[in-house]
Protein backbone atom coordinates (compact mmCIF):
# COMPACT_ATOMS: atom_id res chain seq x y z
CA UNK A 1 0.00 0.00 0.00
CA UNK A 2 1.31 3.47 -1.14
CA UNK A 3 2.12 5.32 1.88
CA UNK A 4 2.66 9.27 1.85
CA UNK A 5 4.15 9.93 5.08
CA UNK A 6 6.40 13.52 4.96
CA UNK A 7 4.65 14.10 1.87
CA UNK A 8 2.29 16.95 0.98
CA UNK A 9 -0.88 16.84 -0.48
CA UNK A 10 -2.81 20.38 -1.49
CA UNK A 11 -6.66 19.59 -2.54
CA UNK A 12 -8.79 22.06 -3.81
CA UNK A 13 -12.76 21.81 -3.69
CA UNK A 14 -11.56 19.44 -0.74
CA UNK A 15 -15.31 20.29 1.65
CA UNK A 16 -17.40 18.23 0.48
CA UNK A 17 -17.92 15.14 -2.42
CA UNK A 18 -14.63 14.11 -4.61
CA UNK A 19 -12.63 16.52 -2.58
CA UNK A 20 -13.63 15.69 1.26
CA UNK A 21 -13.04 11.90 0.14
CA UNK A 22 -9.78 12.25 -1.44
CA UNK A 23 -9.41 14.33 1.82
CA UNK A 24 -9.69 11.32 3.36
CA UNK A 25 -8.19 8.87 1.66
CA UNK A 26 -4.54 10.53 2.16
CA UNK A 27 -5.17 11.25 5.66
CA UNK A 28 -5.49 7.29 6.04
CA UNK A 29 -1.91 7.22 4.05
CA UNK A 30 -0.04 9.50 6.61
CA UNK A 31 0.20 12.56 4.35
CA UNK A 32 0.35 16.28 5.42
CA UNK A 33 -2.89 17.97 3.85
CA UNK A 34 -3.70 21.79 2.37
CA UNK A 35 -7.71 21.77 2.03
CA UNK A 36 -8.98 24.51 0.34
CA UNK A 37 -12.91 25.08 -0.07
CA UNK A 38 -15.40 27.46 -0.06
CA UNK A 39 -17.39 27.03 2.80
CA UNK A 40 -15.01 27.38 5.97
CA UNK A 41 -17.36 25.06 8.33
CA UNK A 42 -17.47 22.15 6.12
CA UNK A 43 -13.92 22.31 5.52
CA UNK A 44 -13.23 22.06 9.45
CA UNK A 45 -15.36 19.59 9.45
CA UNK A 46 -13.40 17.55 6.90
CA UNK A 47 -10.36 18.60 8.29
CA UNK A 48 -11.29 16.84 12.14
CA UNK A 49 -12.46 13.68 9.91
CA UNK A 50 -8.79 13.59 8.76
CA UNK A 51 -7.68 13.85 12.17
CA UNK A 52 -10.21 11.12 13.55
CA UNK A 53 -7.73 9.19 10.60
CA UNK A 54 -4.78 9.54 12.23
CA UNK A 55 -3.78 12.93 11.12
CA UNK A 56 -2.04 14.89 13.76
CA UNK A 57 -4.18 18.89 13.77
CA UNK A 58 -0.17 20.19 12.54
CA UNK A 59 -0.05 18.25 10.22
CA UNK A 60 -3.40 19.75 8.31
CA UNK A 61 -3.47 23.54 6.94
CA UNK A 62 -7.32 24.73 5.87
CA UNK A 63 -7.61 27.48 3.28
CA UNK A 64 -11.26 28.70 3.09
CA UNK A 65 -11.97 31.12 -0.35
CA UNK A 66 -12.96 31.18 -4.10
CA UNK A 67 -10.55 29.66 -6.33
CA UNK A 68 -11.58 31.58 -9.28
CA UNK A 69 -10.05 34.93 -6.69
CA UNK A 70 -6.46 35.14 -8.52
CA UNK A 71 -5.32 36.25 -4.81
CA UNK A 72 -6.71 33.30 -3.33
CA UNK A 73 -5.23 31.09 -5.81
CA UNK A 74 -1.45 32.25 -4.59
CA UNK A 75 -2.57 32.61 -0.97
CA UNK A 76 -3.45 28.90 -1.31
CA UNK A 77 0.19 27.80 -2.66
CA UNK A 78 2.14 30.47 -0.85
CA UNK A 79 0.25 29.57 3.10
CA UNK A 80 0.84 25.44 2.07
CA UNK A 81 4.85 26.26 1.56
CA UNK A 82 4.74 28.36 4.42
CA UNK A 83 2.96 25.65 6.24
CA UNK A 84 5.27 22.78 5.04
CA UNK A 85 8.25 23.71 3.12
CA UNK A 86 7.49 21.91 0.44
CA UNK A 87 4.84 20.45 -1.72
CA UNK A 88 4.69 16.99 -3.60
CA UNK A 89 0.89 16.60 -5.09
CA UNK A 90 -1.61 19.03 -6.91
CA UNK A 91 -4.81 17.66 -6.49
CA UNK A 92 -7.13 20.15 -9.50
CA UNK A 93 -10.41 18.85 -7.97
CA UNK A 94 -12.83 22.09 -7.32
CA UNK A 95 -15.08 21.86 -10.64
CA UNK A 96 -19.12 22.54 -10.99
CA UNK A 97 -21.53 21.15 -13.39
CA UNK A 98 -24.88 23.38 -14.56
CA UNK A 99 -26.97 20.37 -16.07
CA UNK A 100 -29.37 21.69 -19.19
CA UNK A 101 -28.70 21.87 -23.09
CA UNK A 102 -25.77 24.51 -24.23
CA UNK A 103 -28.15 26.79 -25.59
CA UNK A 104 -30.31 27.29 -22.52
CA UNK A 105 -26.98 28.31 -20.47
CA UNK A 106 -26.22 32.17 -19.96
CA UNK A 107 -23.30 33.24 -20.12
CA UNK A 108 -22.63 33.61 -16.81
CA UNK A 109 -22.98 29.99 -16.24
CA UNK A 110 -20.77 29.47 -19.30
CA UNK A 111 -17.99 31.54 -18.01
CA UNK A 112 -18.00 30.35 -14.20
CA UNK A 113 -17.88 26.47 -15.93
CA UNK A 114 -14.84 27.18 -17.49
CA UNK A 115 -13.34 29.45 -14.88
CA UNK A 116 -13.41 26.78 -12.60
CA UNK A 117 -13.67 23.54 -14.52
CA UNK A 118 -10.70 24.37 -16.88
CA UNK A 119 -9.48 28.54 -16.18
CA UNK A 120 -8.36 27.52 -12.25
CA UNK A 121 -6.38 24.20 -12.93
CA UNK A 122 -4.70 26.08 -15.18
CA UNK A 123 -3.38 29.01 -12.97
CA UNK A 124 -3.10 26.59 -9.91
CA UNK A 125 -0.60 24.26 -11.75
CA UNK A 126 1.31 27.58 -12.85
CA UNK A 127 1.30 28.57 -9.12
CA UNK A 128 2.39 25.40 -8.03
CA UNK A 129 5.50 23.94 -10.54
CA UNK A 130 8.07 25.85 -9.47
CA UNK A 131 7.81 24.06 -5.68
CA UNK A 132 6.95 20.67 -7.47
CA UNK A 133 10.03 20.74 -9.41
CA UNK A 134 11.52 20.60 -6.36
CA UNK A 135 10.34 18.13 -5.11
CA UNK A 136 9.62 15.80 -8.30
CA UNK A 137 6.22 15.93 -7.27
CA UNK A 138 2.70 15.20 -9.54
CA UNK A 139 -0.54 16.60 -10.41
CA UNK A 140 -3.99 15.15 -11.02
CA UNK A 141 -6.36 16.83 -12.48
CA UNK A 142 -10.08 15.02 -12.12
CA UNK A 143 -12.03 15.35 -14.90
CA UNK A 144 -14.61 13.55 -15.80
CA UNK A 145 -16.04 10.72 -18.63
CA UNK A 146 -17.36 13.42 -19.84
CA UNK A 147 -14.44 14.64 -21.29
CA UNK A 148 -14.38 12.13 -23.39
CA UNK A 149 -18.02 11.34 -24.91
CA UNK A 150 -20.17 13.98 -25.99
CA UNK A 151 -23.49 14.15 -23.58
CA UNK A 152 -25.97 16.95 -24.87
CA UNK A 153 -27.50 17.27 -21.24
CA UNK A 154 -24.21 18.72 -20.06
CA UNK A 155 -22.75 20.04 -23.11
CA UNK A 156 -20.40 22.58 -21.98
CA UNK A 157 -19.09 20.22 -18.91
CA UNK A 158 -17.79 17.73 -21.52
CA UNK A 159 -16.15 20.95 -23.46
CA UNK A 160 -14.33 22.07 -20.01
CA UNK A 161 -13.15 18.46 -19.01
CA UNK A 162 -12.21 17.43 -22.94
CA UNK A 163 -9.64 20.67 -22.23
CA UNK A 164 -8.97 19.57 -18.68
CA UNK A 165 -7.78 16.16 -20.47
CA UNK A 166 -5.45 18.15 -23.31
CA UNK A 167 -3.97 20.07 -21.03
CA UNK A 168 -3.26 17.32 -18.87
CA UNK A 169 -1.31 15.74 -21.63
CA UNK A 170 0.25 19.25 -23.06
CA UNK A 171 1.90 19.74 -19.42
CA UNK A 172 2.53 16.58 -18.90
CA UNK A 173 4.95 16.68 -22.04
CA UNK A 174 6.24 19.55 -20.99
CA UNK A 175 7.13 18.79 -17.08
CA UNK A 176 8.33 15.09 -17.92
CA UNK A 177 11.68 16.49 -18.25
CA UNK A 178 11.94 18.24 -15.13
CA UNK A 179 10.54 14.95 -13.45
CA UNK A 180 6.74 16.28 -12.50
CA UNK A 181 4.07 14.05 -13.88
CA UNK A 182 0.72 15.23 -14.57
CA UNK A 183 -2.57 12.97 -14.69
CA UNK A 184 -6.16 13.12 -14.99
CA UNK A 185 -8.60 10.88 -13.32
CA UNK A 186 -12.38 10.85 -15.25
CA UNK A 187 -15.02 9.00 -13.04
CA UNK A 188 -18.61 8.46 -14.57
CA UNK A 189 -21.20 10.08 -12.29
CA UNK A 190 -20.27 9.82 -8.15
CA UNK A 191 -23.21 10.87 -6.29
CA UNK A 192 -21.99 14.20 -4.76
CA UNK A 193 -23.75 17.64 -4.36
CA UNK A 194 -22.42 19.40 -6.82
CA UNK A 195 -25.30 18.50 -9.02
CA UNK A 196 -27.62 20.24 -5.85
CA UNK A 197 -25.19 23.37 -5.37
CA UNK A 198 -26.16 27.15 -5.73
CA UNK A 199 -26.25 28.32 -9.10
CA UNK A 200 -27.21 24.71 -10.33
CA UNK A 201 -30.04 24.28 -12.36
CA UNK A 202 -30.91 21.65 -10.01
CA UNK A 203 -30.63 23.67 -7.03
CA UNK A 204 -33.34 22.93 -4.29
CA UNK A 205 -35.16 19.95 -7.02
CA UNK A 206 -34.21 17.42 -4.70
CA UNK A 207 -36.79 15.33 -7.11
CA UNK A 208 -35.17 16.00 -10.13
CA UNK A 209 -31.15 15.02 -8.77
CA UNK A 210 -32.49 11.83 -7.56
CA UNK A 211 -34.19 11.23 -10.96
CA UNK A 212 -31.18 11.94 -12.57
CA UNK A 213 -28.96 9.63 -10.40
CA UNK A 214 -31.01 6.94 -10.98
CA UNK A 215 -31.14 6.94 -14.62
CA UNK A 216 -26.98 6.97 -14.72
CA UNK A 217 -26.86 4.35 -11.89
CA UNK A 218 -29.35 2.23 -14.23
CA UNK A 219 -27.25 2.89 -17.15
CA UNK A 220 -23.99 1.73 -15.96
CA UNK A 221 -22.33 -1.21 -16.74
CA UNK A 222 -21.69 -2.41 -13.07
CA UNK A 223 -25.57 -0.69 -12.12
CA UNK A 224 -24.38 1.48 -9.51
CA UNK A 225 -22.88 5.15 -9.30
CA UNK A 226 -19.42 6.07 -8.54
CA UNK A 227 -18.49 6.63 -4.87
CA UNK A 228 -16.00 9.21 -3.68
CA UNK A 229 -13.85 6.29 -2.51
CA UNK A 230 -13.91 4.49 -5.94
CA UNK A 231 -12.64 7.87 -7.56
CA UNK A 232 -9.96 8.59 -3.95
CA UNK A 233 -8.04 5.35 -4.63
CA UNK A 234 -7.10 6.20 -8.56
CA UNK A 235 -6.11 9.38 -7.29
CA UNK A 236 -3.87 8.41 -4.96
CA UNK A 237 -2.68 5.64 -7.18
CA UNK A 238 -1.32 8.36 -9.89
CA UNK A 239 -0.28 10.08 -7.47
CA UNK A 240 1.71 7.28 -5.63
CA UNK A 241 5.57 5.95 -6.20
CA UNK A 242 3.66 3.04 -7.75
CA UNK A 243 3.06 5.05 -10.78
CA UNK A 244 6.52 6.40 -11.29
CA UNK A 245 6.08 5.45 -14.91
CA UNK A 246 2.97 6.98 -15.55
CA UNK A 247 2.62 10.03 -17.16
CA UNK A 248 -0.07 12.25 -19.50
CA UNK A 249 -2.63 9.55 -18.41
CA UNK A 250 -6.65 9.98 -18.50
CA UNK A 251 -7.83 6.77 -15.96
CA UNK A 252 -11.47 6.30 -16.40
CA UNK A 253 -13.36 5.19 -13.34
CA UNK A 254 -16.31 4.67 -14.33
CA UNK A 255 -17.88 1.58 -14.07
CA UNK A 256 -18.04 0.48 -17.95
CA UNK A 257 -19.90 3.53 -18.84
CA UNK A 258 -17.37 4.40 -21.16
CA UNK A 259 -17.10 1.15 -23.08
CA UNK A 260 -21.47 1.38 -23.27
CA UNK A 261 -21.26 4.47 -24.84
CA UNK A 262 -19.37 3.87 -27.86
Amino acid sequence: MASFVGRVVLITGASAGLGEGTALHFAKKGAKLALTGRDKTRLEDVAKRCMACGVPADNIRTISGDLTDSAFRKDSIEKTVAKFARLDVLVNNAGLVFPGESMGMSETQYDQSMDLNMKVPFLLSQLAVPHLEKTQGNIVNISSLCGTRAMPEVGIYCVAKAAIDMFTQCLALELAPKKVRVNSVSPSTVATSIFGREGSALHGMDDEIQKFLDAQASANPLGRLGTPQDVAEAIGYLASDAASYVTGQILLVDGGRGCALK
